[in-house]
């Protein structure tokens, strides 16, 4: 499909929220302002002089990390985002700028702390807070600083108020049910699994995904296979080791959530060694570069991985909009992630201004039984809930495809299935 071009981004972003509101705090202009992060001074490069700025922080893999190519594009959809909501007035005489305290991680637990701890002072919230343990390891500071972040992962914890403490914002499913929609998809457009192998990174991410995965196999009477934890190439040197307790095992179905390096090479490997079951994989473990590996053919011809938002090409509102804020296509699935994801945060700051209360505690009130609009782009649970609504929660599945947009074709939008309404979750499915 093929889309007109539009304006290039500009590469900052801005966003408003409430005229006159007294304000003091250091804010990077340097002047003695209220709220941290917030601005009576015009965010930098803004077309906008008559407004303020405000000033969320990034903390995201921009570069040299194992899912540096995912966190680049979310992070260009995110500034895509803001920028359309500048372009469209912005939020109560301000603009977004998430540019200025922007830091690139590398999805490394200290320089997370370390870009958190040099950002804090200066921006009135998160609009990127990357990596499941970097950032549930920051939530005690977090808490005392009162600073609410975007979720740039799915662990099943940022649905619950007892695990997120009502800090983190979320769109989308988890992990943990992403497994289980994509098993029931599994079973119904290829074979029902009877013996499953999950090879997964150790941590939140992957101990979520295993554990959706074993709470479908006991709702559908098939067994796990095995559990195989495994890290980043860059960590472990290669996945040699999880290729050969697959084969073990001899699954039916082999599980996957990695990045897209592992992936590639998991895949390939077993088929070489004989393997002749399927892949099904996580929304990380997917980038168009994997059709120019080896393991290619095996990829288009065996593997699906799933996604909590509308492809590039869909219909819904989100869908289009976040188009027609990019004059190009984005590198993968990222860009829209991104877009998708930002939307619970305009809905806090737009409340927020409204009540005349941009500040980090405003802002932890403002949450309280918001119900964001995610213009079908992605499901989105009210904030502050005790629990998710599994009801609302769907999926799109995805094949290979080289001709396609970033690589793959969606083959099934808006599934739901039939299982996670017989679990009954209610706490996060994985605490590591």
């Amino acid at each position: 499909m093929a889309f007109p071009r539009r304006r290039g981004l500009r590469r900052v972003a801005v966003i408003p929220a409430v005229a006159g509101l007294v304000l003091a705090a250091a804010c990077s202009a340097g002047e003695s302002e209220q709220a941290p992060g917030v601005s009576s001074q015009p965010c930098p490069g803004s077309a906008h002089p008559d407004r303020g700025c405000l000033y969320l922080g990034v903390l995201s893999d921009l570069a040299d990390g194992p899912f540096s190519a995912l966190g680049s594009s979310m992070n260009e959809g995110q500034l895509a985002f803001w920028n359309q909501v500048n372009e469209s007035g912005g939020i109560g005489g301000y603009d977004i700028d998430i540019t200025t305290h922007s830091r690139n991680t590398s999805l490394d637990p200290g320089r997370h702390r370390a870009g958190y701890a040099e950002i804090e002072p200066n921006v009135l919230a998160l609009a990127m807070s990357f990596g499941t343990s970097q950032t549930i390891a920051m939530l005690n500071q977090m808490d005392v600083d009162n600073m609410v972040s975007t979720a740039a992962t799915q662990w099943s914890g940022w649905n619950y108020r007892s695990a997120d403490r009502n800090l983190v914002l979320s769109a989308g499913y988890s992990y943990c049910t992403e497994a289980v929609m994509g098993l029931d998809w599994f079973a119904e457009n290829h074979y029902a699994p009877t013996n499953i192998a999950v090879v997964s990174y150790r941590g939140n991410y992957g101990g979520d995904y295993a554990s959706g995965a074993l709470k479908w196999a006991l709702a559908n009477g098939a067994t796990i296979a095995d559990r195989i934890d495994t890290g980043p190439n860059g960590e472990v040197g290669n996945q040699d080791g999880p290729v050969q307790e697959v084969l073990a095992a001899d699954p039916d179905l082999v599980m996957l959530a990695t990045g897209p390096a592992e992936t590639a090479e998991i895949v390939g490997k077993l088929v070489r060694a004989g393997f002749t079951g399927r892949f099904l994989g996580s929304l990380p473990t997917w980038n168009a570069a994997l059709h120019q590996t080896a393991a290619a053919p095996a990829l288009a011809a065996r593997y699906n991985y799933m996604t909590p938002v509308d492809s590039w090409a869909g219909d819904s509102v989100g869908a289009q909009k976040a188009r027609e804020a990019t004059d190009h296509e984005p590198s993968n699935f990222g860009y829209s992630l991104g877009w998708a994801i930002s939307y619970p945060l305009r809905a806090l700051l737009t409340e927020a201004a409204e009540r005349g209360e941009l500040t980090r505690e405003g802002l932890r009130r403002a949450a309280e039984g918001l119900k964001p609009d995610g213009e079908g782009i992605v499901a989105i649970h009210p904030v502050g809930a005790d629990a998710p609504d599994l009801s609302k929660e769907w999926t799109v599945v995805f094949q290979p495809d080289d001709s396609a947009p970033m690589g793959a074709r969606p083959i099934a939008v808006g599934y739901q299935g039939s299982t996670l309404a017989r679990l009954g979750l209610h706490e996060p499915c994985t605490r590591l």
